[in-house]
């Protein structure tokens, strides 16, 4: 399922940036100076990164709800690339309906799903984030009465690309209506696959075994499968695929990969729609290049953008529109921009080179 906006029912609520006195209130400001060391605007070990951050209007006192943002950064030293995997963990009393998460422009894909219980939230977002770029998600808070406000609110990020541990954990107290010290998850190890073959329409019921899987997201050639995890193992159903493909566990602690590939057994799933480009905005930019290009059509999530063949940079596909930056042109003239997915390629759409 793919999710720009959801619960817009919520943003009234959401929107709130004050509260009266006895609210547990902790804005973007104070939990930016809160935050732990880790969280700071620094060189990371890992060219691409991704550290979380939350803040919002917590229930406590006599406020028996509210809300929070979820939030993260890119803060490697290159765009963060791939599927990043986010989990909000709520205590025993607190519960929520959902996320909302809105960001322009919609060059990405999100997800959510909600446990049944309602304290347990997974989000993955697909797209490419430039180095600094800050985005959210925000959840509403309820309290079941007779349960005291209470316990820790522990929002993390997993990404396959990201080889720093650090930064991948934030957490609230409730009781004490402040941040806690940072956390770093101990690496993941996957020591088998409960199930190693399967048809290539996906649905296979797989668990994977190994230790301090806890939040993590399984990968299946490189495909988020749906499912949860525990600290022990992961329970997810295959997406479609074909050949042998690889299972790695992504966590906050890091990526494990199994010791054996998931064989894909008979036909492959359906070819997905062709991509189609309907427009460019700008549709002119300078043969030194450099321009940052919308492009709009349809079928175009997870897609490549090359003008005259030529690959673009940045670029991040949601399904409906991409965002890139023009390479160099060889000349000034007219040259041919296409989007290309795993449905083949689009028909070129006119872009210019100036002088």
């Amino acid at each position: 399922m793919i999710t720009r906006l959801a619960k817009a029912g919520l943003a009234a609520a959401l929107s709130v940036t004050t509260l009266a006195t006895g609210a547990a209130l902790v804005t973007g400001a104070t939990a930016a100076a809160a935050a732990p060391a880790a969280l700071a605007a620094t060189t990371s070990t890992s060219a691409q990164h991704v550290s979380v951050s939350q803040s919002g209007n917590y229930p406590g006192g006599f406020f028996t709800t509210g809300n929070m943002s979820a939030g993260w950064t890119s803060s490697g030293t290159a765009d963060l690339t791939g599927p990043t995997h986010f989990t909000v963990d709520l205590p025993p009393g607190v519960t929520t309906d959902g996320a909302m998460f809105y960001s322009t422009p919609y060059d990405y894909t999100f997800s959510s799903t909600l446990s049944p219980d309602g304290r347990h939230l997974e989000a993955v977002l697909n797209g490419t984030r430039v180095v600094g770029k800050y985005e959210f998600m925000k959840l509403s808070l309820r309290t079941t009465p007779g349960v005291p406000i209470a316990g820790v609110i522990t929002v993390t990020a997993a990404n396959p690309n990201d080889t720093d541990p650090t930064g991948h954990i934030s957490r609230y107290d409730l009781g004490t209506r402040s941040l806690l010290p940072a956390t770093v998850q101990a690496a993941p190890a996957v020591t088998g696959l409960g199930t190693t073959t399967g048809p290539g329409a996906g649905g296979t019921a797989v668990t994977v075994g190994g230790t301090d899987l806890a939040n993590g997201m399984v990968l299946v050639g490189g495909v988020p499968a749906p499912g949860s995890c525990t600290d022990t193992s992961c329970t997810v159903t295959t997406p479609g695929g074909s050949g042998s493909a690889p299972v790695t566990v992504v966590t906050p602690g890091g990526t494990a990969a199994a010791p054996a590939a998931f064989d894909y057994t008979g036909a492959p799933p359906p070819a997905p729609a062709a991509p189609a480009v309907s427009s460019l905005s700008p549709a002119s930019g300078p043969t030194a290049g450099g321009a940052r290009v919308n492009v709009i059509g349809s079928n175009l999530a997870y897609g490549t953008v090359a003008f005259g063949g030529v690959p673009a940079t940045h670029v991040s596909c949601g399904p409906s529109f991409c965002t890139a930056t023009a390479p160099a042109g060889a000349q000034p003239g007219a040259v041919g921009v296409t989007v290309t997915t795993a449905g083949g390629t689009s028909a070129p759409v006119t872009y210019t080179y100036t002088a």
